[in-house]
């Protein structure tokens, strides 16, 4: 029961932050900090979600193979790869290292 308590305060929640959104005056969207906040937000957060998932385990700070893979992602990137040989590069390394027992 516990459960679907949670999960109905959660969409309760959901719906009503989508509410505040819609509420929100078109003149306060349109102003160039809150247009450069919206398009760099995701950005950090996904950045910060992948450092979290990359370099902790539990509440220790990490550095594995995942590493290594974020680091071979990172130099692709860097090269201008497409996407799909990022995340392959990624995934390769990250297997290498793996398998030598990293």
């Amino acid at each position: 029961m516990t459960v679907w308590i949670a999960i109905g305060l959660t969409a309760v929640g959901c719906y009503l932050v989508k509410l505040l959104g819609l509420l929100v005056p078109a003149g306060v969207l349109e102003r160039p900090v809150v247009q450069r906040l919206a398009a760099l937000l995701p950005v950090a957060l996904l950045a910060a979600l992948t450092a979290q998932q990359t370099f902790s385990e539990g509440a220790r700070l990490v550095l594995d193979a995942r590493a290594a893979g974020l680091a071979a992602a990172a130099l692709a990137l860097l090269w201008r790869a497409p996407f799909l040989v990022v995340i392959g590069a990624a995934v390769l390394v990250t297997a290498g290292v793996r398998a030598l027992g990293g």
